[in-house]
């Protein structure tokens, strides 16, 4: 707005508070009315979370469930496979033990030759 002499620009704001409603009113008198500028640029939408891969959890799902095509899976499977996916990427402690429970075993089966 640098091409605007301040008494526009303060206009401008003056009309624009004067145009919102109260719950508006309230919000920007809540952090204060000099601090407020309803020009500036909108924030940018929140990052996609990635993994190490640079895969978001939808693309690590879709890529694990092509995968088991040779084995007919259940809703229930595809919902367990979902939720440590989403709680792996987002680095949740129930999850990592949940996964490092299931490599220990899966070891545990191979060196008794239980496979």
């Amino acid at each position: 707005m640098s091409e605007h002499s301040p008494e526009d620009t303060e206009k401008k704001k003056r009309a624009i508070f004067d145009g919102m409603g109260p719950r508006g009113r309230d919000r920007v008198l809540k952090i204060g009315y000099e601090k407020w500028d309803p020009f500036e640029a909108p924030s940018d939408p929140i990052d996609i979370r990635k993994d190490k891969t640079n895969r978001t959890s939808q693309a690590l799902i879709r890529e694990f469930l092509q995968g088991v095509k040779d084995v007919e899976y259940s809703n229930d499977y595809g919902r367990g496979a979902w939720e440590i996916c989403l709680g792996i990427i987002n680095k949740e402690e129930r999850f990592k033990g949940m996964y490092d429970f299931a490599c220990w075993y899966q070891d545990l089966l191979s060196r008794e030759g239980c496979n």
